[in-house]
């Protein structure tokens, strides 16, 4: 199982909108028939990429597989009834399938006399999977709120500068994260007065072959000249100020991962709604004393009712130019969602 998770995560499989899936035939001594994983939308699932390899040599093997074959026709056929069409007489599998319409296929297995055992390194399984198994449990994309700040809670000053807050170092570790997600939301006011980019670029601020979707949301018109309307990636303008429905949008374009980078007003919505489900906040060794805050009103007016997330990773990010300062990243979650 262990090395059907590191074939579920080799390096450029898509990390969405499928699941990345490793799978391993055995022999009856456990010796290495075939292995398989799952490239991306449209090509084999990782059990048929795995048979494929296999040949005539999978019938009575044991297939481990790190998610419950799928038991559902989409753009390729049912896992599970290529195992059984294939002789496999086993069946372990990590991850039992959130997903409604895919799930069933170990019933299915089970019908068919195969043996199917599951739960092994289901934690593992999961955690490579975290994004999609919350998109498909929850029905709605799972939401990172990013932000940089002074110490005293700044995110521009006084005259509105807000450039450069965060280090070189807080800024291309940004782009890491960007890179991670498949949409970059914005509201229409960090659109007019921020005029950002909003794509993923490496070192050398060139952008990446691929890039997740730009998507601003607001009901104000906007100047089409702006810079996250140019060809560098795909742009939508979602006209509506409810997260909740920004977000059931989103789902509907098989969108899984949002990096929330708009402003206090709209980082207060989604903290409201309870649609926040990751914070990554750089802080920088500075202090404003005035100027925009990081996030707007949330109603809290008594410390007993102050938002407390639970910090999960604290980093320093030393400069790599050795001259400015170090910030540092901390990663929060709000909670069991």
């Amino acid at each position: 199982m262990l090395r059907a998770l590191e074939l579920a995560a080799t390096p450029g499989v898509p990390l969405g909108p499928n699941p990345r899936v490793g799978c391993v035939l055995l022999d009856a001594d456990g010796a290495t028939v075939a292995e398989g994983y799952h490239r991306g939308a449209g090509t084999p699932h990782a059990e048929a990429d795995a048979l494929a390899r296999a040949g005539d040599r999978a019938r009575g093997t044991t297939a481990v597989v790190t998610l419950e074959p799928c038991n559902h026709h989409g753009r390729t056929g049912p896992c599970a009834q290529a195992l059984i069409d294939a002789g496999v007489r086993r069946v372990v599998f990590a991850q039992s399938d959130p997903n409604p319409t895919a799930a069933g296929g170990a019933d299915t297995l089970r019908a068919a006399g195969i043996q199917v055992e599951s739960g092994l390194l289901t934690v593992e399984s999961g955690l490579l999977n975290k994004v999609w198994t919350f998109a498909v449990t929850h029905r709605r994309p799972f939401v990172t709120w990013k932000f940089a700040t002074t110490l005293d809670g700044r995110s521009a000053a006084a005259d509105g500068t807000s450039r450069w807050v965060s280090s070189p170092a807080a800024r291309h570790d940004t782009h890491r994260l960007r890179a991670l997600c498949d949409v970059m939301l914005v509201g229409t006011n960090t659109v007019e007065v921020d005029d950002p980019l909003l794509t993923v670029r490496d070192e050398h601020d060139q952008p990446l072959a691929t890039q997740p979707l730009r998507v601003v949301m607001g009901e104000r018109e906007l100047d089409p000249g702006r810079r996250i309307f140019n060809g560098d990636a795909e742009t939508v303008h979602l006209r509506t100020r409810d997260p909740e429905q920004a977000l059931e949008q989103l789902f509907a374009r098989d969108r899984q991962h949002v990096f929330l980078e708009g402003g206090p007003t709209l980082a207060a919505a989604f903290l409201k709604a309870g649609l926040v489900d990751e914070i990554v906040v750089y802080v920088a060794p500075m202090l404003l004393g005035a100027g925009r805050s990081a996030v707007a009103d949330l109603g809290i007016t008594t410390i007993a009712d102050a938002f407390r997330p639970r910090v999960t990773d604290v980093t320093v990010l030393d400069a790599p130019d050795g001259q400015s300062e170090p910030n540092v990243r901390i990663t929060l979650t709000p909670g069991e969602s």
